[in-house]
């Protein structure tokens, strides 16, 4: 919901507060004194109400594609990767979800939500069905889900094509816990190494519109699923509380000079940017 909020450029306020939809979910939104929740109804509304519209450049086909594929990920992809961070990773989140400081939750407190969650998400995914399957076959529908996503996004800068739709803020809010808070587990080595082209998309997408999300080293070196069994590091969940692409974006018409690094091109900018033409990159590279 963040990203799409980011991708039509609207400002808002996150509030952490750990309260409830009416209808005892999240994510829910607060415009004008009126409440929406569900992530769907919230995209509609604000279509209605503000005029944005992501999915503007797609057909009725592409549009058709799209919801099936937000539905896939939504309603299948999610339950896969709820079992991987609360169930069979706990101890791996629990210590993640330290990092942040730990807020109002104490590490005793912190223990037992977790284990509460757990608790909470096997009974979902019973009552789903998703849970009834065993661990190797829940990860078998996961692995079939990642490919069915990097297949197709192919060598495209968005799923959809060329420009950005509502779909990218779906699939980007899901992948982006297999890049950045499943460390050492089977998506995380699968989506940076043999689906690069997912990880690649990944980072994109976070620099384009998480400008404030930094790593140490932001020139990312992927590595196989075989040479990262034992590579298990941790991302600091930052404060993300507010967003304003006025206060965030200001320097983005600047001019800057850039230095060559390894996932740079020949111009000096970054290939994990939506921004550089590849095609330009490989006439380039021909001519050389």
């Amino acid at each position: 919901m963040e990203t799409y909020l980011r991708m039509a450029d609207l400002p808002y306020q996150n509030y952490f507060g750990g309260k409830l939809s009416a209808q005892g979910k999240m994510p829910w939104i607060e415009y004008n004194h009126e409440k929406v929740s569900g992530t769907e109804f919230i995209i509609d509304f604000l279509e209605e109400k503000l005029g944005v519209n992501l999915n503007k450049n797609l057909g009725p086909h592409e549009r058709a594609i799209s919801r099936a594929v937000t539905k896939m990920v939504e309603e299948h992809f999610y339950w896969t990767l709820a079992y991987c961070q609360w169930v069979d990773n706990l101890n791996e989140t629990r210590k993640m979800l330290s990092l942040s400081g730990g807020g109002p939750f104490s590490n005793l407190l912190r223990w037992v939500v977790c284990h509460i969650t757990k608790g909470i998400v096997k009974r979902e995914m019973h009552g789903h069905g998703i849970g009834r399957f065993s661990e190797e076959e829940i990860y078998m529908l996961m692995e079939k889900d990642m490919r069915s996503l990097a297949g197709l996004l192919g060598d495209k800068k968005y799923i959809m094509g060329p420009k950005l739709s509502t779909l990218d803020a779906t699939v980007f809010g899901h992948l982006a816990q297999a890049m950045w808070t499943l460390p050492g587990t089977r998506p995380e080595r699968l989506i940076k190494g043999e689906l690069i082209n997912l990880a690649m998309y990944c980072e994109r997408i976070r620099r384009k519109f998480w400008p404030e999300w930094h790593y140490d080293d932001d020139n990312t070196i992927y590595e196989s699923e075989e040479s990262c069994e034992d590579s298990k590091t941790h991302t600091p969940l930052l404060d993300f509380s507010s967003y304003s692409r006025t206060e965030t974006f200001e320097d983005e018409g600047a001019e800057n000079s850039f230095s060559r690094t390894p996932d740079t091109d020949f111009t000096g900018h970054s290939l994990f940017d939506s921004d550089v033409d590849l095609d330009d990159y490989t006439d380039h590279e021909q001519c050389k």
